[in-house]
């Protein structure tokens, strides 16, 4: 990596640590939301739906404007949106006739940023000149799970000293990150996917491609995989397995993040000796096996030893299919890295609402929820069995 793109690499980093947070932080308080506010479980689901929803639309707008105002401006906005949807979470729904309704908006401005964010943090690494793409995008990746891990981790220390009662001190505290990371990004130097001259493929192109579906399917199942169990460890650690808020968070959803960000920094530090097809293909077999774990175990904590493990299988899942898409179609460019992260939202969006609408019909068992979301890993792992025949590297 050229010295002068390292400040730009590190910038990319935080912000997917600013990710983390949009995502990650408000699943902590769903059953906060619920007593505080008697919002019912059923509109708690459509949180996670809608977040991940408007990820997806801006995903498919980006194409039109990214290229046109530049990546420098366009990450400046999308820290900006992350931070003010933070801030409007802490005022909305107490101002509002509706509490649900001003949660929406907040999640609705901070859910852009985060669509922005997941399509133009990859191709800027990506552009970065990298001895080891493959390796650079997972280490990359791995910033998200360890945000996650501070998420978690922090805010369950500061409701255990301050009390629950005080998550919008800290909603406005998270804000800081992205504020600070927008003025970094208004300095650093910031290298482009194309040569000069060169146009990448439209999405018109793309779309006559056959190759590419394959990839899009395989972001839609990675997303899901990772966040089917993601989004609901917290719950079905306190309420599935009856155990507090703080060892729920700490055993759910930290564990999770912890063993999914050593399976990404693991390959981003040896990726260059490790064959990235056949990791994938271990890591889905051992994803289907964790979700059968999580479901069928019948001692909690097997089930939460499951939940963890699950987080270690699905680390390589999303940059390791955008690395392959990268080295499958080189002038993707934008409308490429755009449409996979839509894919991936669709997956994220997708994955918890199958376990919140499975888990409402079946009398709030979550462990069948869970269960029902097995399909993904499966489906995930016959595309890369797919692209193992038409050579996909």
């Amino acid at each position: 990596m050229k010295n002068q793109y390292n400040k730009t690499v590190a910038a990319c980093f935080v912000g997917y640590i600013v990710q983390a947070i949009v995502n990650n932080f408000v699943p902590l308080l769903f059953l906060t939301f619920q007593r505080s506010y008697q919002i019912p479980l059923s509109q708690i689901t459509l949180l996670v739906t809608f977040n991940f929803g408007i990820q997806l639309l801006v995903d498919l707008l980006s194409v039109s404007f990214v290229d046109r105002i530049g990546y420098r401006m366009s990450m400046i906005i999308a820290h900006g949106l992350s931070a003010a949807g933070l801030v409007l979470l802490t005022i909305l729904p107490e101002i509002l006739a509706s509490p649900f309704a001003g949660i929406l908006i907040a999640v609705l401005v901070y859910a852009a940023g985060g669509g922005l964010l997941e399509v133009l943090v990859s191709p800027v690494v990506e552009a970065c000149p990298s001895d080891n793409k493959e390796k650079a995008m997972s280490m990359l990746h791995s910033f998200y799970c360890w945000g996650h891990v501070g998420v978690v981790l922090f805010s369950t220390l500061f409701f255990h000293v301050f009390g629950i009662g005080s998550w919008k001190i800290l909603a406005a505290v998270w804000a800081v990150i992205p504020v600070c990371n927008a003025f970094v990004f208004t300095k650093v130097p910031m290298a482009t996917l194309m040569e000069e001259g060169e146009k990448g493929l439209g999405l018109k192109s793309l779309f006559g491609m056959k190759l590419f579906w394959l990839l899009l399917i395989m972001m839609v199942c990675a997303g899901a995989s990772e966040q089917a169990v993601s989004q609901w460890a917290s719950a079905f650690a306190e309420k599935g397995l009856g155990i507090s808020k703080t060892v729920g968070d700490l055993a759910g959803p930290m564990a999770f993040a912890v063993l999914m960000g050593i399976s990404r920094a693991f390959y981003g530090k040896y990726g260059d000796r490790i064959n990235l097809d056949r990791f994938m293909v271990f890591s889905s077999c051992l994803c289907i096996v964790s979700y059968l774990g999580i479901s069928l175990l019948p001692v909690p904590m097997l089930g939460l030893a499951a939940c963890a493990v699950c987080g270690l299988s699905v680390g390589i899942m999303w940059p390791g299919t955008f690395s392959k898409a990268a080295a499958a179609l080189p002038k993707g460019g934008t409308a490429l890295f755009a449409m996979l992260a839509l894919g991936g939202d669709v997956g994220c969006s997708g994955g918890p609402t199958l376990v919140g609408a499975v888990t409402s019909v079946t009398g709030d068992n979550l462990k069948m929820g869970i269960l029902s979301a097995v399909v993904f890993p499966v489906l995930l792992l016959a595309g890369i069995l797919i692209c193992r025949k038409i050579k996909v590297k």
